[in-house]
């Protein structure tokens, strides 16, 4: 399987595992990833970016000062993002953050039925870590992949 190919195996499963949706911002140099991979419901995404949520969202704090794993749970949220979020159905979820190579990459994962187990936030870890690596020395993903995000409802950004 090469690369693209086990990019997308990857992404396919952290959807799977999170079906509310995830965030996943790849190789964060300053404020900017490389790639970001979201699979939230468009009116959520629409919201956020409409109301600037990010530069108040404790996920995203949280994943640039740390590393390692929490529950949305357990977040610190004095401005309720949290709180609109649930609106949306983004009840529960997990914060991922690392830095491997010198390059930072973090992740929210949420589901909207039960909190994450342990088991489930050290899948999606380990999942992180390996599409984190692949995606160190891909310039651009080709056109057919993108084509397999759309399909699976994971929209993408990359500089």
């Amino acid at each position: 399987m090469d690369s693209e190919d086990r990019i997308s195996t990857l992404l396919a499963r952290l959807h799977q595992a999170s079906p509310a949706g995830f965030a996943i911002a790849l190789h964060v140099r300053f404020t900017a990833p490389k790639y970001l991979f979201q699979s939230y419901a468009k009116d959520w995404l629409d919201t956020y970016s409409r109301e600037g949520l990010v530069l108040h969202d404790p996920v995203v704090r949280w994943g640039f000062e740390n590393e390692g794993t929490i529950r949305w749970s357990e977040l610190e949220d004095p401005a309720g993002i949290m709180v609109r979020a649930r609106e949306f159905g983004l009840n529960h979820g997990a914060v991922i953050a690392l830095t491997r190579n010198g390059r930072r990459t973090m992740a929210g994962f949420s589901r909207s039925d039960r909190d994450l187990t342990d088991a489930e936030i050290d899948g999606l870890k380990a999942d992180l870590i390996e599409l984190h690596d692949l995606t160190e020395s891909v310039e651009a993903l080709s056109p057919s992949v993108h084509m397999t995000l759309k399909q699976m409802s994971i929209y993408l950004t990359h500089g």
